[in-house]
This record gives C-alpha cells, sequence and structure tokens, in this order.
C-alpha cells in the first residue's frame, strides 16, 4: 500500500504493483513485498522481471483479480515472474482469474514464472483461470507446497500446474480440482516428484501431450506417488502423438488411490483428442514405466489401457500390485494392451497380458 494500491477490486492496481516491485528487486536485504490481506487487487496483465539484487519474498495474503471483461485477444498471463531466482511466493491469499467469460476462447493464463531457479510457492488459492492456473517454464529447483486450484469440471484447458523445460520441481500437498490436467509435464522436462496431493475433478496427472507436429520429445525421471484421483478421466497417463519422435522414460508411479476414474493407468502412443489423425510410423519411444501399489475403483470397465505403436513399441512396463474395480459393481474389469513389452511383479487386477510374458 506504500505505492499507492486502491486495493478496493475495481481500480487497476497494475502500475502500483509494478512500482512496489521494482522497489522489492532493487533491495539487497532480502525483502519481502506483503500484498495485505482483507484487501482485493484488481491487476490486468503484469510482468514482473529480475535479476533481483537479493531473495525475494512476496507474501499474498490478499486477493488478486483479474479483471471481469476480455482484457486481450492474444496469449497472456494476468501476472509473470520472469528471470527472477530465489523467489518465494507464500500466504494465505487468492488469485481469481474470473475465467468463466473466457473458456470458450481460453489461451489466457492466471500466473506464470519464466526462467525462474530455485523458486518456492506454497499455501496459496489460484481459481478460475481463463486457461491454466499456474506454469512453470525453463525453471529449475522448483518446489510447489499446500497449493489449491479450482475450476469447474467443465471448464475447458483449466490445467492445475503445467511445465516445459523445466527440472527438479517438487509439487506436495496440493489440491487440484478443474476442468483439464491436474498437472501436465511437457517435452524437455526431467526431475520431477509430485507427492501427497488430490487430483479431481480433472483429468489426471499426464506426461504430455508429446510430439505434437512431428516434434521432438524428451521427459525423464518422473515420481507420482502417494496422491489420490477422484472422479477424473485418467489417473495417471503418458500420451503422445504418432509422427513425433524422441523419448520419455524413468517413471515411477506408486501408492495411488482411484475413485471413480474412467482410466486409472492409461498409455497412449495415439493421443488425438479431435479424431481423424493419419496413421503415421514414428512415435516417441516410452520405456521404463513402473506402476506400484494401484488401488481403487473404475468408472469404466477398461481401467488399464496401454495402447502402443507397432513400429515404436513400449518397453520396460512394470506393474505390481494392483487392484482395480469397476465402480457399477456390475462389470468386471479388463485391461487392453497393445504393442507393450513389460512384467508383471505380484497381484494384478484386471490381468495384463504383455508381449514376450
Amino acid at each position: 500500500m506504500d505505492f499507492h494500491a486502491a486495493g478496493d477490486g475495481t481500480t487497476d492496481d497494475a502500475k502500483a504493483f509494478a512500482a512496489t516491485w521494482n522497489a522489492t528487486c532493487g533491495d539487497s536485504r532480502s525483502p519481502t513485498m506483503v500484498i495485505p490481506g482483507g484487501r482485493t487487487f484488481l491487476l490486468s496483465q503484469i510482468r514482473l522481471d529480475g535479476p533481483c539484487k537479493s531473495p525475494v519474498t512476496v507474501q499474498l495474503d490478499g486477493n488478486i483479480v483479474a479483471p471481469n471483461a476480455i482484457w486481450t485477444t492474444t496469449a497472456a498471463n494476468l501476472l509473470t515472474f520472469y528471470r527472477v531466482n530465489n523467489l518465494t511466493v507464500n500466504g494465505s491469499g487468492q488469485m481469481d482469474g474470473n475465467g468463466a467469460i473466457w473458456w470458450t476462447c481460453f489461451n489466457q493464463k492466471l500466473l506464470a514464472f519464466a526462467s525462474c531457479n530455485n523458486l518456492t510457492v506454497k499455501s496459496i488459492h489460484l481459481k478460475d483461470s481463463p486457461d491454466k492456473h499456474m506454469t512453470l517454464y525453463r525453471c529449475s529447483q522448483v518446489q510447489v507446497n499446500n497449493v489449491s486450484v479450482t475450476a469447474p469440471g467443465k471448464s475447458p484447458n483449466t490445467d492445475g500446474i503445467n511445465m516445459a523445460f523445466s527440472d527438479h520441481v517438487y509439487i506436495s500437498n496440493c489440491t487440484i480440482r478443474t476442468g483439464d490436467d491436474c498437472v501436465s509435464i511437457l517435452s524437455g522436462t526431467s526431475d520431477v516428484n509430485i507427492t501427497n496431493s488430490k487430483c479431481g475433478p480433472g483429468h489426471g496427472i499426464s506426461v504430455g501431450s508429446l510430439g505434437g507436429e512431428g516434434s521432438t520429445a524428451l521427459v525423464e525421471r518422473i515420481t507420482v506417488s502417494n496422491c489420490s484421483f477422484s472422479k477424473t478421466l485418467t489417473g495417471v497417463r503418458i500420451k503422445s502423438w504418432q509422427g513425433g519422435s524422441g523419448k520419455a522414460n524413468g517413471f515411477l508411479f506408486e501408492n495411488l488411490n482411484m475413485t471413480d476414474v474412467q482410466f486409472p493407468i492409461d498409455i497412449d502412443q495415439f493421443y488425438c483428442p479431435r479424431g481423424n489423425c493419419p496413421q503415421q510410423d514414428s512415435a516417441v519411444a516410452i520405456s521404463d514405466a513402473r506402476f506400484i501399489n494401484i488401488q481403487g475403483t473404475s468408472s469404466n470397465p477398461q481401467a488399464i489401457q496401454i495402447l502402443c505403436s507397432q513400429s515404436v513399441q513400449c518397453r520396460g512396463i512394470y506393474l505390481d500390485n494392483i487392484n482395480l474395480s469397476c465402480s457399477r459393481h456390475t462389470a468386471r474389469t479388463r485391461a487392453t494392451i497393445s504393442n507393450a513389452y513389460g512384467t508383471i511383479g505380484g497381484m494384478v487386477k484386471p490381468h495384463v497380458q504383455f508381449l514376450g510374458a
């Protein structure tokens, strides 16, 4: 408030935020930028740039709200932190994207971090983004803890946390309820650990989509553990387009609970959400994916699907202690496996038959 922010929810406070940020970022004494509780700050599009002279904390205790109008016709983020290392964003406040008016056009994201290393985001709430709620791009050494994300289950493209070209990302104790992926992990990303988090409604925790438009993908060393999924499209998923190339490997999905999930375990090398994709031989190679201790119910009898290309088969798939029943009780669950090599390490329900087994 030192820089004359109104905090009334109707006056655009972007200039006051920019002035506050410039003073904070230029301070060499590890400053804290406080967004006070009990107030609502209207923000138009704003980018807060680094590098800063010392580590910075942004204490979000109040509410940030986007304009309740179509404020741009191009892809944009409401609030972006760019090239800010050693940044912590925490507090009990909320960012509200007023997304409902955007959900027929999307492409406007709520909170973005680009080229930010040693980043911590904790205890904030993100709500109703026009598109993805939080994005990480070219970030390293990231901790996201106790963050909640909410949007209606039918809101399009409202991913909770989306990352690309990032590494060493640790997500814990988060609750994500959206209309798309709770977490989406895109190409160029490695060393991700997601744990003790809740997902649903939404589309699950997804790697991909990868290899779109003939691109080369690389995703490595992804762990999802001790998470629960409720009424999601998928539980854990790896999805890639035909025609791509590259590799996705080093996956561990363990200690997961599924409740009324349509496809609890899903590997799909034929991702084509709009249909009518041409048959192509090249594909992203998927290997070394372990699924261990996954229990619960599927809303679809086909609880496990591993659909791989005949020309680039999946290899090194491992299933152990899987128990998935149909939530309708009247149908048995089944698995559909094509062009996949793997092994079974214990009880697996439904029955799975890999190539070469």
